[in-house]
C-alpha cells in the first residue's frame, strides 16, 4: 500500500513494532537494488522448451548413453573381480611374510633382551662390588677419624701441664725470673701442641669430607644399583613373555621413544663414570687413612720427644739451681764470720780512740798550764814546742782512727747488707727450686703415654 505522504513512485514501507531499540551498526542501514534474475532459453533437439521446463533437463536418456553407462558398469565389475583376486593373493603372500617376520623379530627382540640381561647383570655385579668396598673403606676411615678424636683429646693434657708450668713459673722471684732454656722448651712445647691440635683438627675436618663424599658415591652407586635391579626384573620379565601369555595387551603408545631416553653409550657411561668417581674416593679415602697414620705418629713422637727436652731442661736447671744455692750459703757463712771479725775490729777502734782521750787531756792541760807561766817565763822552750807536737800527733791519730772507724762501719754495713742479700737470694733459689722441682716435674710425670697420643686409646 502507498504511503499516503510520499511520491507516486515511492514504494510502501512495511510497518514492524520494535518491542526495543536495535543493535548499532557499523554501517548506516541503507536500501538495497533489487536483483534482477533472467530466464535462460533451453534450445536444441535435446532440449524442451516452454516456460515450464526453463533452467532443468529433461528425465529421459538417449540409447547410446544406456548403452555407455551398462559397458562401464560391465568393466568396473570386472576390474573389481581381478583386483580382489590380486588382494587375495597379496594378502596371504603379505600374511604368511608378516608371521614369518613377526616370529623372527620376537626372536631377534627375546635375544637381544637376554643379551642386555647379561650386560645389566654385569654392571649390576660392578655396582654391586663398589658398594661393598665403599662401605668397607668408609668403615676404616671412621675409626681412624676416631683416632683422630682421641689424639685430639689426649693433646689436652700435654698442653694443659705446659701452660700450668709456664704460669708458675711466672711465680719465680727476682732476679730467678729469668727466660731461661726452660721456658724456651716450655714455649716451643706449646706452640707444638697448638699447631698439632690446629693438624689435627684440619685433618678431623677432612676426613669428615671425604666420608661424606664416601657416602654421596655409595648413594649414587646404590641408586644406579637400584635401577639396574629393577631394569633386570622389568628386561626378565620381558624375556617370559611368548605369543600365549595371559597378562599381555595393546599399548599403542609405547612404540614412541621417550625424549629422556638414554643411548646404550651414554648408559654405558653413566654406570662407568659412577664407578669410576666411587674408584676414585675410594683411593683418595685410603691415601687419607695412610696421612692420618703417620699424622697420628709423627705427632705423638714429636710431643714425646718436645717432652723429653723439657724434662732435660727442667733437670739441668734444677742442678744449677742446687749448685748456686750451696755456694751462696757458703758465702753466707763467710759473710757471717767476717761480720763477726768486723764487729770486734769496731769494737777495739773505739776503745782505742777512747784511749786517747787521757793522753790528750794531759797534753792539753799542760799546754794549758803553761801559758800561765809569767813575763819572760812564757818561753817558747822545747818543752813547749814538744807538747804541741804531742798534741797534733793525737789529734792526727785519733782523727786516723775515727776515719777507719767510720770505714770499718760502712765495711760492717756493706756484710750486713751482703748477708741480708745472701738470704734473700738463698730464699729465692729454694723457691724456685721449689717451683721447678716440687711443682712442674712433678705434675710433668702425668704426661700422657705415646700409646694415648697415637690416638690408640
Amino acid at each position: 500500500m502507498a504511503d499516503s505522504a510520499g511520491g507516486p513512485g515511492a514504494m510502501a514501507q512495511p510497518r514492524v513494532l520494535l518491542t526495543k531499540e536495535p543493535a548499532p551498526q557499523t554501517v548506516p542501514a541503507s536500501d538495497l537494488p533489487m536483483k534482477v534474475y533472467e530466464v535462460g532459453l533451453n534450445t536444441g533437439t535435446d532440449s524442451s522448451s516452454g516456460l515450464a521446463t526453463a533452467g532443468f533437463r529433461t528425465a529421459k536418456y538417449l540409447p547410446a548413453e544406456w548403452h555407455l553407462h551398462n559397458s562401464e558398469l560391465y568393466h568396473k565389475a570386472f576390474a573389481g573381480c581381478e583386483q580382489a583376486e590380486h588382494g587375495r593373493a597379496e594378502a596371504k603372500e603379505l600374511a604368511e611374510y608378516a608371521a614369518a617376520t613377526a616370529q623372527r623379530a620376537q626372536q631377534d627382540s627375546t635375544a637381544a633382551v637376554s643379551q642386555r640381561l647379561q650386560d645389566i647383570h654385569f654392571w649390576k655385579a660392578e655396582l654391586q662390588r663398589e658398594i661393598q668396598d665403599l662401605d668397607a673403606e668408609t668403615r676404616l676411615l671412621a675409626a681412624q677419624k676416631l683416632r683422630l678424636e682421641r689424639a685430639l683429646d689426649a693433646t689436652e693434657v700435654p698442653y694443659a701441664i705446659a701452660t700450668d708450668n709456664l704460669q708458675c713459673r711466672e711465680r719465680r722471684q727476682a732476679p730467678d725470673l729469668v727466660s731461661d732454656e726452660v721456658e724456651r722448651e716450655l714455649l716451643k712445647e706449646a706452640e707444638l701442641i697448638r699447631n698439632i691440635q690446629e693438624l689435627l683438627k684440619r685433618t678431623l675436618m677432612q676426613a669428615s669430607n671425604q666420608m661424606r663424599l664416601n657416602r654421596d658415591h655409595k648413594e649414587f652407586c646404590e641408586m644406579d644399583w637400584s635401577d639396574k635391579v629393577e631394569t633386570y626384573n622389568i628386561d626378565d620379565k620381558c624375556g617370559k613373555y611368548s605369543n600365549q601369555s595371559t597378562n599381555i595387551q595393546f599399548h599403542p603408545s609405547s612404540v614412541k621413544f621417550e625424549e629422556s631416553a638414554s643411548t646404550p653409550e651414554t648408559w654405558a657411561k653413566f654406570s662407568h663414570d659412577n664407578i669410576y668417581r666411587a674408584e676414585r674416593e675410594k683411593l683418595a679415602s685410603i691415601n687419607l687413612r695412610a696421612l692420618i697414620d703417620n699424622i697420628l705418629h709423627d705427632t705423638s713422637e714429636d710431643m714425646r720427644k718436645q717432652c723429653a727436652a723439657v724434662n732435660e731442661a727442667f733437670a739441668k736447671h734444677c742442678e744449677e739451681l742446687d749448685d748456686t744455692k750451696h755456694k751462696l750459703e757458703h758465702h753466707l757463712k763467710k759473710i757471717l764470720k767476717e761480720i763477726g771479725y768486723q764487729e770486734a775490729n769496731i769494737a777495739a777502734l773505739k776503745q782505742a780512740i777512747k784511749d786517747k782521750e787521757a793522753p790528750m787531756k794531759v797534753a792539753q792541760t799542760r799546754l794549758y798550764d803553761r801559758s800561765f807561766r809569767p813575763n819572760l817565763d812564757l818561753c817558747r822552750d822545747e818543752a813547749q814546742f814538744r807538747l804541741i807536737r804531742e798534741v797534733e800527733e793525737l789529734t792526727e791519730s785519733i782523727n786516723s782512727l775515727k776515719k777507719k772507724l767510720l770505714e770499718s762501719e760502712q765495711a760492717l754495713r756493706n756484710l750486713e747488707d751482703t748477708r741480708m742479700n745472701l738470704e734473700k737470694e738463698i730464699a729465692v733459689k729454694t723457691n724456685s727450686i721449689f717451683i721447678d722441682r716440687q711443682k712442674c716435674m712433678a705434675q710433668r710425670t702425668h704426661y700422657p703415654v705415646v700409646v694415648k697420643l697415637a690416638g690408640y686409646q
